[in-house]
């Protein structure tokens, strides 16, 4: 929530003409005043899950399965990798290249399950 700011201004992608719309998705981490006020300032739709949104619906509708977030699912792949989760490796090259490796073994490993 603190790098919202930072993080939208540092968009490096050239948006579309403001005459369509701008949506911008976030989770329950994000559900406060400031962020939504911040994506209206940046000119984007604000679709937050409010906290507690996500229980109650798989309370109340059979067979919700709860949505995760891309980021949120790689990274959670990438904390199966001992090597990645603990950082033994001292320099940031040897750790740098580590991380490419199992990005890369993740999509090699979805491509391969279909």
């Amino acid at each position: 929530m603190k790098m919202t700011r930072a993080t939208l201004e540092s968009v490096v992608l050239e948006r579309p003409g403001l005459d369509k719309p701008q949506n911008l998705c976030l989770d329950k981490g994000y559900d406060y005043d400031e962020v939504r006020d911040l994506a209206r300032e940046f000119g984007y739709t604000a679709h937050i899950r409010a906290r507690g949104e996500e229980a109650q619906a798989i309370k109340h509708e059979a067979g919700f399965k709860a949505r995760r977030w891309v980021a949120e699912r790689t990274h959670s792949w990438m904390n199966r990798f001992r090597r990645i989760l603990i950082r033994w490796e001292k320099k940031p090259e040897n750790y740098l290249a580590l991380l490419h490796f199992v990005c890369g073994w993740i999509t090699y490993r979805k491509l391969i399950s279909g």
